[in-house]
């Protein structure tokens, strides 16, 4: 696979003008993506052009179709919604209205168009696309363009980016917007969960999702939620008995609330509609819970966009203007996704037909193969929450009569809960006794072990921080007692989740095998960290909660810049060595520089650094934004840079510092993390198990291979198990990070958002690939 390497910056847009419009129903983080385009368009030289309104814009012409600027898109990353507009479109529907939009493109020499929008969005530009050489012939003929015009504009090409709320789009893991809408979900969910507390109330909550159930399928795993209902999924006949004794049985584990999740388009198994009041009334008539309806309705698609929208919507953005770029007359129409954590380019009408075949099953009351039709990651959901929201009874349970034990490590993150409450719970349901190990390994040593039910670890998902305790002692100085610990209580398998210390810990029992036959048990690590360091995986739980957190500040501190103007903030981040934080949270923030320890840097560079913000200063934007990793350089400190664009900037702008600190860890989780966390803790507890039947010999289970000790990961696409002992040489261990990390391949796009120029190496960057029907047995992505 050794091509030659494909640079951005050798692309060239000369000559080539790209339309950029929004279409359909809003999303956050759409501006996002028009930020991108426009951006990477005018970098490569090619003129970009808004049309405001979507399609109705196009079709009247005039003042809709603009050409933009650098600054145009400046303070818009930050904001939910749309700034171009978007609007419901019937003349684009008829070939009339076409031929205008065709006409109104061609005076303006646009043949290339990034649409943003949903499925009806991007089928509608397909047909203009089709229709487009018959639309300038039928223009030709009418005398409204020379036959010069027909030759020179003679192809239209079209790059789909996906924004939605819904997530129901086949072929992407993620539409813009979906990680936002799930954000104001949980935030509601949160609070009316204290208020429920209160009253020992029933809540029903009805979310967005006519046709998909996406959005109520992920909240129900991220608030564990009693019951969901959603579309692709109808309950079994019977269900409302199912459901109230589910609910008294809650009620009767001294559980004080409950809360179901009602998508809006959900049906029974007769394709009947299931609706919040009916839901509603059903507990009031059985049960005579106090029961109360909230109805989220357009809150979902309001606020601001998530950090993983920003970033999505970004790197969307590029693929974008990379795939106009590159088309050929022959190159279908495509839609720019995310699959895993690896950008993608797919047919366009292959994704809409998957995506209308959904509905078609739906219709026909084909729900399984609906589910199996929307893809790996919506399967996966689906199936862990049925896994954890529903206790079968104890006499249904297996009994293995192993014991697992499950500790935190290292500092505390977001999302460490959800995955302790996943472990358990799954745990429990594959037959273990599980047990929890109080403040790490300290307290492993010390004897701080004791078992955990199912009914212990409710309500653990939207809780911050680490609610068993967490301690960064390594095992090395306790082994003998630690060994000691796992005799006594019979711990057959551990599952230990943390950040780097957690990596090292699993690395030393593993060095400790030779004298300690305790440790020859199955011992997996889930990374937990804020940091994002540890090696073996692109994502750690509590890093997208972090990332919120930083995003949040800078955003609330770039308003602050607005108002005084000429001013530049100097912000400090967490993450020891590793500059994931800084680096993602300036490209999510639309900061200007983002200094880190894995690209050194020097006075010349901090030069030019205040010499590009004294430039900025001159235009309309007067601000400035750099973020600086708290260990990118032991000289360079916070003070040393603040003081030294103090001077620089003497007359031009004034400076101000931010130490952003420990509210980096605190915070409840994301619903990425929440997500995350619940989705690999699950699918760790089954390896967990696979290996306790492989390893179990002659009465005792004795595990001494490198696979028995293993960091589960996601990596580009897939999850995978990966021995801690490989893992060895790809790790820095006096920096703490690994030795290659997949995030350094975006620091010069957030170089080229902030007007740099630089050098952005593009060659993993997507060929045209076809949507995948996925057998069942494939291995699962870690698609969120």
């Amino acid at each position: 696979m050794d091509h030659q390497p494909k640079f951005f910056e050798n692309l060239s847009g000369t000559g080539k003008a790209i339309g950029v419009l929004t279409s359909g129903g809003d999303a956050q983080g759409m501006n996002a993506a028009v930020r991108a385009v426009v951006r990477m368009g005018i970098y490569v030289k090619a003129k970009v052009y808004f049309v405001y309104e979507g399609y109705q814009g196009m079709v009247d012409g005039g003042d809709n179709i603009v050409e933009v600027s650098w600054e145009s898109v400046s303070s818009i990353l930050q904001v939910g919604g749309t700034v171009i507009g978007s609007a419901r479109c019937k003349s684009f529907r008829t070939r009339e209205g076409r031929l205008q939009a065709a006409y109104n493109l061609v005076q303006r020499g646009i043949t290339n168009l990034c649409v943003i929008g949903g499925d009806g969005s991007l089928t509608g530009a397909n047909l203009f696309r089709e229709e487009w050489s018959g639309l300038l012939e039928e223009l030709a003929q009418k005398g409204k363009i020379d036959e010069e015009a027909v030759k020179k504009y003679a192809y239209l090409n079209i790059v789909g980016m996906v924004g939605s709320i819904d997530n129901d789009f086949c072929g992407t893991d993620m539409t813009i917007g979906t990680d936002s809408a799930l954000h104001r979900i949980i935030e509601v969910v949160d609070a009316i969960m204290t208020t429920a507390q209160s009253h020992q109330r029933t809540f029903v909550l009805e979310v967005m999702g006519r046709h998909c159930g996406y959005l109520a399928l992920v909240s129900a795993l991220a608030c564990g939620a009693d019951w969901v209902f959603i579309p692709e999924y109808p309950p079994e006949e019977g269900w409302e008995d199912s459901m109230c004794v589910k609910l008294s049985e809650n009620r009767a584990r001294k559980k004080r609330l409950n809360i179901i999740i009602v998508a809006e388009g959900a049906i029974d198994c007769h394709n009947k509609p299931i609706t919040s009041e009916k839901v509603k009334d059903l507990v009031v008539q059985r049960l005579g819970f106090d029961t109360r309806v909230t109805i989220l309705g357009h809150v979902q698609r309001g606020g601001t966009p998530s950090a993983f929208d920003r970033i999505l919507a970004s790197r969307m953005g590029v693929e974008a203007v990379l795939a106009l770029l590159e088309a050929t007359p022959a190159t279908p129409a495509c839609v720019v996704s995310l699959s895993g954590n690896q950008a993608v380019r797919l047919p366009l009408m292959e994704c809409v037909q998957m995506t209308q075949e959904v509905q078609k099953a739906m219709d026909e009351g084909r729900f399984l193969e609906a589910v199996r039709l929307r893809g790996r990651s919506f399967e996966n959901n689906l199936n862990t929450y049925k896994l954890l929201s529903h206790k079968k009874p104890d006499a249904e349970l297996p009994k293995t009569n192993f014991n697992v034990a499950v500790l935190n490590v290292g500092a505390p993150a977001a999302g460490m809960n959800a995955a302790v409450r996943a472990a358990v719970r799954v745990g429990i349901t594959e037959g273990h006794k599980m047990f929890a190990v109080i403040d790490g390994f300290e307290g492993f040593a010390r004897g701080k072990i004791k078992e955990i039910s199912w009914g212990d670890v409710g309500g653990w998902t939207g809780q911050g921080g680490s609610i068993l305790g967490t301690k960064r002692t390594l095992p090395a100085k306790y082994l003998e007692k630690i060994a000691d610990q796992m005799r006594t209580n019979n711990i057959n398998a551990l599952m230990v989740i943390g950040g780097f210390e957690a990596y090292e810990s699993c690395l030393q029992l593993h060095e400790a095998r030779s004298r300690f036959e305790e440790f020859c048990v199955p011992i997996c690590v889930l990374p937990a960290t804020i940091s994002n360091n540890v090696p073996g995986t692109d994502f750690s739980i509590g890093a997208d909660t972090a990332l919120n957190a930083i995003v949040e500040t800078c955003d609330r501190i770039k308003q602050s810049a607005s108002g005084t103007k000429r001013r530049v903030f100097i912000i400090e981040t967490m993450g020891g060595y590793c500059g994931y934080l800084a680096n993602m949270g300036a490209l999510a923030a639309g900061a200007d520089a983002a200094y880190i320890f894995e690209e050194q840097f020097d006075i010349r560079e901090l030069q030019a650094n205040v010499e590009h913000l004294t430039e900025k200063m001159k235009t309309s934007i007067q601000r400035g934004l750099v973020l600086r990793n708290e260990n990118c350089n032991e000289n360079y400190t916070t003070d040393f840079i603040y003081q030294l664009y103090s001077e620089e900037g003497k007359g031009v702008f004034d400076c101000r510092k931010n130490v952003l600190g420990h509210m980096q860890q605190g915070g409840a989780p994301s619903p990425f993390d929440r997500n995350f966390g619940t989705k690999i803790s699950a699918k760790a507890m089954q390896w967990i198990s696979k290996k306790l039947k492989e390893t179990y010999r002659k009465g005792k289970v004795f595990a001494n291979t490198d696979d028995s000790v293993c960091l589960l990961g996601m990596r580009r696409r897939n999850l995978v198990f990966q021995p801690v002992a490989e893992l060895k040489s790809e790790t820095d261990f006096v920096h703490r990070i690994p030795k290659e990390q997949w995030w350094l391949k975006l620091r010069p796009l957030m170089k080229i958002l902030a007007k740099y120029k630089t050098s952005y190496d593009v060659s993993d960057s997507g060929q045209l690939e076809h949507v995948a029907m996925h057998s069942p047995k494939e291995a699962e992505t870690g698609a969120i």
